[in-house]
């Protein structure tokens, strides 16, 4: 089963792309100056919008993302190194370490303070800007240490429909892995040979994956607080991804699953729990009546299902992915 293609006319996404700079820039301001509504559409009608624009196409978000627009902003005026085999784990690792300290901080700081979120967001942004400066294409950046990445490659391993990449007409293989380039071998190509075995589980990306579900049912089940209970979120949080992660060990143990197929079915399992407790919050937001939740509810569980049937139907469940010679020896 494979993806619906589509090419978008080459002039569309640099209006998306400066749409995408304008709206950000709305967005700072209205941090600044009228929070309150600001952290309403941000939170509970833009970012749940996120998840299901991953499992249709990360390109969606990734040709328009006003980070990636900055990150590839400074590179072109001068050839740049690409990110070194050696430094690409760690890199990795870093947007995952990004991810864990942000998303709880959402409890006790970003989603009641404009002013603390909007400074956040012009530090990576900062962070974006000079990474593009010194390394190559996405390479410092957007394949490397962007807090988003990890969600993008576990939601985005499968998309339903494949987009141009409009930033890199030309590929320079700045990196390994590379979601733009091929989304569905982009995870075995980060888990190496791991991904063979039950080896993937130690690896990053492998164990990102794996309490990934635990980490968004730990979100949602504690509450807003002030500073001083960052704390007991970080903890509860932190115990809910572990409890996840030794559930899926234990069951990749017991049935002797690999990664191929526990990859999509992880990623279900986070989405479907993300849309469980986000939906009502984004009926209430775009005004709807009280029951819209509900229907917002089955309509993206929905969406996560037939996701997930045709993730699994294209996986070979005892066969291995081929990947190319080059990638095979990374």
């Amino acid at each position: 089963m494979t993806p619906v293609t589509i090419s978008l006319s080459q002039r569309l996404w640099p209006v998306g792309q400066v749409l995408g700079v304008v709206l950000t820039a709305g967005l700072l301001y209205g941090l600044w100056f009228r929070p309150t509504e600001s952290l309403t559409v941000l939170w509970s009608v833009v970012i749940p919008m996120l998840p299901a624009s991953f499992l249709i196409s990360p390109a969606l978000w990734r040709n328009l993302c006003p980070l990636a627009t900055a990150n590839m902003s400074l590179n072109r005026l001068a050839k740049r190194p690409a990110v070194t085999r050696r430094l690409a784990p760690y890199a990795g690792g870093v947007g995952v370490v990004l991810l864990a300290l942000m998303v709880p901080a959402r409890r006790f700081l970003f989603n009641g303070d404009g002013v603390a979120l909007g400074v956040t967001i012009l530090l990576v942004l900062a962070l974006a800007l000079c990474l593009g400066a010194v390394y190559q294409a996405k390479a410092g950046f957007c394949n490397a240490v962007c807090p988003v990445l990890p969600v993008e490659r576990l939601y985005g391993q499968h998309p339903l429909v494949e987009l141009d990449n409009p930033r890199c007409p030309v590929c320079t293989v700045c990196t390994s892995g590379c979601i733009d380039i091929a989304p569905r071998k982009s995870i075995p190509a980060v888990l190496g040979r791991g991904r063979r075995s039950h080896g993937w589980l130690t690896s990053t990306f492998g164990i990102f994956a794996a309490a990934f579900p635990g980490f968004v049912l730990g979100y949602f089940t504690v509450d807003d607080g002030p500073l001083s209970a960052a704390g007991a979120i970080y903890l509860h949080i932190g115990l809910a991804a572990l409890g996840s992660y030794l559930l899926t060990a234990a069951v990749v143990k017991l049935g002797n699953f690999r990664s191929q197929v526990m990859m999509p079915v992880l990623a279900a399992l986070a989405a479907g729990t993300y849309y469980w407790f986000a939906s009502p919050a984004l009926a209430t937001a775009l005004q709807l009546p009280p029951s819209a939740g509900h229907v917002v509810r089955v309509a993206a569980l929905g969406l996560v299902a037939f996701w997930l049937f045709k993730a699994l139907a294209s996986r070979p469940w005892r066969s291995t992915i081929q990947l190319s010679p080059e990638v095979e020896r990374q």
